[in-house]
């Protein structure tokens, strides 16, 4: 199983996401791509070589955005949102 590190504004992504649907990421969603880093699809474009797990909670779409470093099994979550304008938000992210 690979060794999740975070992005610094991870954080401020997760305030915004209500509390128990914070716990249901880091339980459920953050483990399987840990453990199957095929869950997500990757991204083309601006974005090759990120890759978005997709998943829904309560009617709401969400959005993970990694990276992964096969020689050091570290996944770098880049952002964790609604799916809105999430790929819009992540080029920036991913940018600076």
């Amino acid at each position: 199983m690979y060794e999740a590190e975070y992005h610094p504004k991870i954080r401020k992504d997760l305030k915004k996401i209500d509390p128990p649907i914070r716990e249901k990421i880091r339980t459920d969603h953050i483990p399987i791509i840990l453990s199957d880093l095929g869950a997500g699809e990757n991204l083309a474009g601006d974005l090759k070589g990120t890759s978005a797990y997709h998943f829904r909670i309560a009617k709401q779409e969400y959005r993970i955005a990694y990276v992964t470093d096969e020689k050091s099994e570290k996944v770098r979550i880049q952002m964790i949102a609604k799916r809105g304008d999430f790929y819009k938000l992540l080029k920036r992210r991913i940018r600076i």
